[in-house]
C-alpha cells in the first residue's frame, strides 16, 4: 500500500489491517524538501511501533526529480488539478512496481483519505495500473464513513506530526496563501 504520511495511513492501517496483510512503501518525491520527506518517513514508522500495527514499512529513496518531470507546465495548474493527478499516477505507478517486483497480489494507496484527492481519479489510476502491472487494485474512498474523522482522532492519540498540504511547493505556497487570506477576514470580521 503506498502511504503518503502517518496521518492519513492511521485509520486506513486501522481498517485495512483486519483484512490484510499490509506492506507500506512511503514513496513522496513530491516533497519539496529531503526534511520533509525524512520527517514524514519517520511518523510514520513511529505511528506503526506505537499503534502496534501488524505492518512493515519500506521507506523508498527520496526522488523529487521524478516529481518535477511530470509537473512540468503544471506549476500554476490549481490545488486539485491535473499536476495532482498526475502526482497520484506517480506515486500509486510505484506502488504498482514494487508490488509487482515483490509477489504482492494487490496494491492500494491511503490518498484517497483526505477530503482534497479526488477517489474517483486514485481509482481509474489503480485500475490501470492494475491491469498493466498484473495486480488487483483494491478501490477506495477511505474518507467516507467518518474514515478521515478517524484518522484526525489517531492523529491526536498519537500525536502525529500532521502537515497542512501535501508535500510539494505548489501546494505549500497555496496552504500558506489560504493561512493569509483566513487571518485577513478573521482580522476583518472583527
Amino acid at each position: 500500500m503506498h502511504a503518503c504520511c502517518a496521518p492519513c495511513s492511521s485509520y486506513v492501517l486501522e481498517y485495512l489491517s483486519e483484512h490484510f496483510e499490509i506492506t507500506l512503501l512511503f514513496y513522496n518525491p513530491n516533497m519539496d524538501s529531503a526534511e520533509e520527506y525524512e520527517l514524514r518517513g519517520r511518523e510514520l514508522k513511529r505511528l506503526v511501533r506505537e499503534a502496534n500495527f501488524p505492518a512493515d514499512v519500506i521507506i523508498d529513496g527520496y526522488d523529487p526529480e521524478s516529481f518535477v518531470r511530470i509537473a512540468e507546465g503544471l506549476e500554476d495548474a490549481p490545488e486539485g488539478g491535473m499536476r495532482c493527478r498526475k502526482c497520484y499516477e506517480l506515486r500509486m505507478r510505484r506502488a504498482a512496481e514494487y508490488a509487482a517486483d515483490n509477489g504482492f497480489e494487490y496494491f492500494t494507496t491511503t490518498l484517497s483519505i483526505s477530503p482534497y484527492k479526488n477517489a474517483d481519479w486514485i481509482n481509474e489510476i489503480g485500475e490501470s495500473l492494475a491491469a498493466e502491472y498484473g495486480l488487483k487494485h483494491l478501490p477506495s474512498d477511505f474518507k467516507k464513513k467518518n474514515g478521515y474523522k478517524r484518522s484526525i482522532e489517531l492523529s491526536t492519540e498519537y500525536d502525529l506530526y500532521r502537515q497542512d498540504y501535501c508535500g510539494c511547493s505548489m501546494s505549500h505556497k497555496a496552504s500558506v496563501k489560504h493561512r493569509e487570506s483566513k487571518n485577513i477576514q478573521e482580522r476583518n470580521d472583527k
